[in-house]
């Protein structure tokens, strides 16, 4: 953009000169005329320097990586274009969407690829993403969302609300005391709730320490029961209802991915599941305490503005959490187990609705 504006500046200045010379040597012109050429080359000026400023400066190019297909990380990511087109204008910014797969090779692949692109910004969206795309660059901004805990994620131990580098966004975190609670309401008998989470999700872990601490002070007991990856989900979870009362399943990526092996498994032993988002408890949990994904990626896209048009320092910026939480519940797996839930839960959509 810089050399643009300096290419209109010298075109300029020399045709300033050349009608400058041509004056200068014709004794018939008059000093209206003298008046008409200047106010003409001032145009011509304006015209120069200000519509190459306005079409490069204002348009934008990011690139977007999630994780995988899933209901909430597709939300979030609606989420963000929305509001980025609504702040930049639809003809002013560009996306270049990747879904990775699941696999974290495919999330350094689209990292180095968009860095390569030399991409205005980059949307990591879920934890891998993330942490691939830090390592990919230090200098272009990098927004995050469907994050839960980027202390964790980041490895950042002074934690101070910001990341102090190329990096902010939106965290996908629900209150897990509430979630706790939850747990105690709708089923207040229960002695032990195992944990269930991919042992290769650092904000699983996060959560499941937090969700097991908080059920201690209920007086239940709490176990974890992880899976390296989907091909371990069925083991574990047999393992699992054998030895507990109910499961809980923090926000995670496998296990969203893998919620009919759990389903299958678990309703049938009449064990009920408390999801830690909407997604996991439409395919097998009984309630969640819910946040809008389309929210935090709203608000992602609102933060990517920031940067880019109004010159935000990214490494200040705090990170951005959920304004709202729901309680809600599936109707279906409630009704299988014989559950009956408060009337302030709502049902949750799943895809058989």
């Amino acid at each position: 953009m810089k050399s643009k504006r300096i290419t209109a500046f010298l075109m300029t200045a020399a045709l300033m000169l050349s009608m400058t010379a041509c004056n200068g040597g014709s004794g018939s012109s008059s000093e209206s005329g003298s008046d008409s050429g200047a106010a003409s080359a001032e145009q011509e000026t304006a015209a120069a320097t200000e519509e190459p400023a306005a079409s490069d400066g204002d348009s934008y190019t990011i690139g977007i990586c999630q994780m995988l297909e899933h209901p909430a990380l597709d939300a979030a990511t609606e989420g963000f274009q929305d509001a980025c087109k609504e702040k930049f204008g639809e003809d002013k910014v560009e996306f270049d969407l990747q879904n990775a797969q699941g696999e974290q090779a495919m999330c350094s692949t689209i990292a180095n690829n968009f860095v390569s692109a030399d991409v205005d910004l980059i949307l990591a969206n879920a934890t891998l993403p993330l942490q691939t795309a830090a390592q990919a660059t230090s200098d272009i901004p990098i927004i995050g969302t469907s994050i839960t805990d980027y202390a964790t994620a980041l490895e950042i131990s002074d934690w101070t609300g910001a990341t102090g580098v190329n990096i902010s966004g939106t965290s996908d975190l629900a209150p897990i005391e509430e979630q706790a609670a939850m747990t105690i309401e709708l089923l207040p008998d229960v002695k032990t709730v195992g944990i269930l989470y991919c042992s290769a999700e650092p904000n699983s872990k996060y959560q499941a320490e937090l969700y097991a601490e908080a059920m201690k002070e209920e007086n239940v007991e709490c176990k974890e029961f992880t899976a390296a990856d989907s091909n371990e989900i069925q083991s574990v979870v047999t393992s699992a209802i054998e030895q507990c009362d109910a499961l809980y399943i923090p926000t995670d990526n496998t296990m969203a991915s893998n919620t009919d092996i759990v389903k299958n498994i678990c309703v049938p032993a009449k064990i009920p599941v408390i999801a830690g988002e909407e997604g996991l408890c439409a395919g097998c949990g009984i309630a969640t305490l819910s946040i809008s994904y389309y929210d935090i990626g709203y608000k992602a896209g609102e933060m990517a503005y920031n940067v880019l048009a109004d010159g935000a320092d990214i490494s200040t910026m705090e990170i951005e959490s959920a304004p709202n939480v729901t309680k809600k519940y599936n109707d279906e797996i409630c009704k299988e187990l014989g559950i009956t839930v408060p009337d302030d839960y709502e049902m949750v959509e799943t895809s058989e609705e």
